[in-house]
């Protein structure tokens, strides 16, 4: 059992490093048309993009899938640029996250953010007999890092738009809209040009 808590640590700390941040820039695009009004939503479209990253990672780590790193480094904040750019165009009131739209396109870009773990993972699984416990472990800390980062931006927004004369509309435009412009900055920093 030292694994399984070995394996989820290390996907918690993943995803919660300062260096994922482009990972954290797809959550912020994916759920801040959200309040807390709709957790159920919000917990179901961070699980679906977990689903996504998840079976892709498995792919990857068995040597199934392999792309190469530079066009995944494109894909990953073009992701974001897609889904800003949704999440922009819809955000009418407070909690208008539309999830029959974010549950598919969190999990097809699930799959492409996958591909920017596997390497990573595939390091770390290298010395493992089964991979199966690891990944569902490392997996499961990758979903919890998540939430929490989720509900402190949702908590955050809450906060805003409460004690400030920030209406929610503009506070959701304004934290997409500085995603978006992350995205567009992370494609051209890319070796894919």
């Amino acid at each position: 059992m030292g694994d399984f808590w070995l394996y989820l640590r290390l996907g918690f700390e993943h995803i919660t490093d300062i260096t994922a941040y482009d990972h954290l820039l797809f959550l912020v695009a994916l759920t801040a048309s959200y309040s807390w009004f709709r957790w159920k939503a919000i917990a179901l479209v961070v699980t679906a993009f977990t689903i996504g990253h998840s079976i892709t990672l498995a792919l990857a780590a068995t040597g199934v899938l392999r792309l190469p790193g530079n066009f995944i480094e494109f894909l990953i904040p073009l992701t974001i640029f897609i889904t800003a750019l949704y999440s922009l165009f819809t955000i009418k009131r407070i909690g208008s996250g539309n999830p029959s739209v974010h549950y598919p396109m969190a999990v097809v870009f699930g799959f492409i953010h996958g591909m920017g773990f596997s390497n990573y993972l595939s390091s770390l699984l290298g010395r493992e007999e089964s991979i199966f416990l690891p990944l569902l472990s490392f997996n499961i800390g990758i979903e919890i890092g998540q939430i929490i980062f989720v509900a402190l931006l949702l908590t955050l927004s809450t906060l805003v738009v409460r004690f400030t004369q920030i209406k929610f509309k503009q506070w959701a435009a304004l934290l997409t809209f500085l995603s978006l412009l992350l995205s567009v900055y992370l494609m051209y920093q890319t070796k894919f040009w």
